[in-house]
């Protein structure tokens, strides 16, 4: 499961692979299952078990914990895998652990829930010798719940603070679609992911927010000035698929792409 899962990473957890067994030195004397790095710069430990364990999320805590208190080398890791630019942008407030088990009781998931780091519990199932399923049972943001914005009412504002209503409005929808959804702040985006990200909302333009989707843009009919393929072009956050939103009847149109993209994470 550890070979399989690390040499489709990317696909599977929406992590690009740095290091397997990877040794934390004398004094914690123990080796990480897999190291990683997400779609928004977090670090990622991912430790495995083969069934049911209650030992697999005090094991991946201890190293995430050796992990945030080892920076400096982490970024090395990073840099010599992918980059001095990737070695920059890493993103230290969120660091991140995944589990991926045979299965998982009551317990575990509670005590994800209510613990302060970032954690996912992963179940895989085998569907014959040719399919293999991964499903998240319990996801945790490590902050805090925040109360989705107030939409407010009343006439519609002009200029700037239209626009910026209209992108509180996408965000209010995004992280209503369903239970996991963990908000992601960057500086020139909000990423919004489930085990893997499926949407990022860039910092209001004039007139229009740019909402980037995980979809492919081959499978979806785009609409001048409002549904683009950007595969290839280079933008903040992720995804392929650009969706431009300048009113509140723009954002109800795409809804429905929301949601799919929701899905598919």
């Amino acid at each position: 499961m550890q070979r399989f899962v690390e040499a489709n990473m990317e696909a599977l957890l929406g992590v690009r692979f740095l290091a397997s067994e990877y040794g934390t030195g004398p004094v914690h004397a123990g080796r990480i299952d897999s190291l990683g790095l997400d779609a928004n710069g977090a670090p990622v430990v991912v430790e495995y078990k083969r069934g049911t364990d209650p030992g697999v999320i005090h094991q991946g805590l201890f190293y995430l914990s050796w992990l945030v208190d080892h920076r400096g080398e982490f970024e090395r890791l990073v840099r010599d895998r992918l980059g001095a630019t990737a070695a920059a942008q890493v993103l230290w407030s969120a660091p991140r652990l995944i589990c991926v088990a045979g299965d998982y009781t009551r317990y575990d998931v509670h005590a994800v829930r209510e613990h302060r780091r970032s954690i996912d519990l992963v179940r895989y199932r085998f569907f014959g010798r040719d399919l293999i399923g991964l499903e998240t049972v319990a996801t945790a943001t490590g902050r805090p719940t925040q109360g989705r914005p107030e939409r407010r009412t009343g006439p519609v504002r002009a200029g700037r603070e239209r626009i910026e209503e209209l992108a509180a409005a996408a965000d209010e929808v995004l992280l209503g679609l369903g239970d996991g959804v963990t908000k992601v702040q960057r500086k020139k985006y909000n990423a919004y992911r489930r085990l893997q990200n499926f949407a990022s909302i860039c910092p209001p333009q004039r007139t229009k927010v740019h909402v980037y989707l995980s979809l492919d843009p081959t499978k979806v009919d785009l609409v001048p000035d409002f549904i683009r393929n950007v595969t290839g072009l280079g933008h903040h956050g992720t995804g392929d698929l650009e969706v431009r939103l300048g009113t509140e009847k723009d954002l109800e149109r795409a809804q429905d792409l929301f949601r799919a993209s929701y899905a598919a994470a």
